[in-house]
């Protein structure tokens, strides 16, 4: 091969990353598969750091990144209760780079969990559930959908807890499950599914094994590309809606020299030569190379946090599975710690009478939470005017409330994390317990 044709084949690879004109800008979101997951332009306040955080992206790429650590994996994993542990620990003491492999799966799925709750956070701060100035948009159905999002990839980063098959995974899925098991009615039968009988066994390590590899990833798949979809049908991110909302209202002749339908130039005012921006071009950008150069620093950045976070905290691996020892004391994932301390917090007795805490606090006070983020888009009656501000003046109290009950979340999983000790007692982080016997 020529030095002519190897520059000429380069050239035909990269253009599309590194367009020399709009015209090529604009074609190379239609010719590249990968590109044309974009608009061919994107405004720039859509593109700052201050607004979104790029907090969806993060999170899209530490999926990516689960995903092939995960598949890696799958091929030296063994999901049985008598090879599970042992395949783990060849993981961590024998295969090459497994360490590495199964500590950077853990930890993106850690970050994975947060990321999505603070993407949440940002969405509901900024009003961006709000249907804004442009027409068709149903923004309160994507909110849904993204709710929908957080308790799946919390389900995953549960079921995928249990496949070590250690004393940490075990009693961790006991003190989860035996939280689910207090719901009304269904409690029992949503245990006996979720574990394949009335026991952690094989069973419930198989149905979870396939829950976190095959079900859970395809539903996050799905409703992650109709999240996306549904951002671009509702006119981008709720930024843009202010920016329109600033422009002041003026006709704008067609630019004769662009179709702006299959027919061309349209006579009179119609849906063809409106747009939502009086400048559009003075507000837009092109996708790529503008867009894609600062996802490709997002996917580094990400990337790169990951590891360096992998060789900081190393993953666990106690002991293998006991159900005839018990660590004191036992405590259910991080994420979920903050329902152990309010199931804690909420029972109580009164008048020889005791209060289920497992039900107020583990099964009632969470669906209230849940239904209340469901519903509050259509509640919510701020006008256009606040939707894609942070922290917007008409929407004051609702912000306060929301936020108290966030640090609250928070507060409630830091004190289960670094404040229980043995019995569930309370310990300053700084104080040290004595060890106590384990139950057998």
């Amino acid at each position: 091969m020529t030095m002519s044709n190897a520059k000429s084949l380069l050239k035909k690879l990269k253009w599309t990353w590194q367009p020399e004109s709009s015209r090529e800008a604009g074609d190379s979101v239609v010719r590249n598969f990968l590109l044309h997951w974009f608009p061919a332009k994107i405004t720039r306040p859509s593109m700052s750091w201050g607004y979104s955080f790029w907090l969806g992206t993060i999170t899209a790429v530490l999926f990516l990144i689960l995903t092939i650590t995960g598949v890696f994996l799958m091929f030296l994993y063994v999901p049985s209760v008598e090879r599970a542990y042992l395949s783990v620990k060849d993981l961590e003491f024998v295969i090459s780079f497994g360490s590495f492999i199964r500590g950077l799966h853990r930890i993106s799925a850690h970050l994975m969990v947060a990321f999505v709750f603070l993407h949440l956070v940002r969405v509901f701060l900024t009003g961006a559930y709000k249907n804004g100035t442009a027409a068709n948009q149903n923004r309160p159905l994507n909110w849904i959908v993204g709710v929908i999002l957080l308790l799946l990839t919390l389900l995953l980063s549960f079921t995928g807890y249990l496949l070590p098959w250690d004393q940490l995974a075990f009693w961790a899925i006991t003190v989860g499950t035996n939280i689910a098991s207090a719901a009304p009615v269904v409690g029992d039968w949503i245990r006996f599914i979720l574990l394949g009988g009335s026991t952690i066994e094989q069973g419930a390590l198989i149905r979870f094994y396939v829950l976190h590899c095959f079900f859970l990833p395809l539903f996050v798949i799905v409703l992650f590309s109709y999240h996306m979809w549904r951002v671009r049908k509702d006119g981008g991110l709720a930024c843009v809606d202010r920016l329109s909302l600033s422009e002041k209202k003026e006709a704008v002749a067609p630019n004769k020299k662009k179709t702006y339908s299959l027919l061309g130039i349209t006579s009179g005012s119609t849906v063809h030569v409106q747009t939502a921006l009086v400048d559009h071009e003075r507000h837009t950008v092109d996708s790529s190379p503008n867009l894609t150069r600062r996802l490709m620093v997002v996917i580094l950045a990400t990337m790169v946090v990951a590891s360096i976070l992998t060789f900081i905290f190393q993953a666990p691996l106690e002991e293998a599975a006991n159900p005839s020892i018990t660590p004191n004391p036992a405590k259910a994932p991080w994420y979920f710690l903050w329902l152990q301390e309010l199931v804690t917090d909420t029972t109580f007795t009164v008048g020889g009478f005791t209060v289920n805490g497992a039900l107020i606090g583990g099964i009632i006070l969470p669906a209230v939470l849940i239904l209340a983020a469901i519903l509050w888009p259509y509640f919510d009656r701020s006008s256009v005017d606040s939707v894609g501000i942070w922290f917007a003046k008409q929407r004051r109290k609702q912000n306060i409330i929301f936020l108290i009950i966030v640090l609250a979340i928070a507060a409630l999983t830091f004190i289960g994390t670094f404040m229980r000790g043995p019995y569930w007692g309370l310990y300053w982080p700084w104080e040290t317990w004595q060890e106590t016997p384990t139950k057998f």
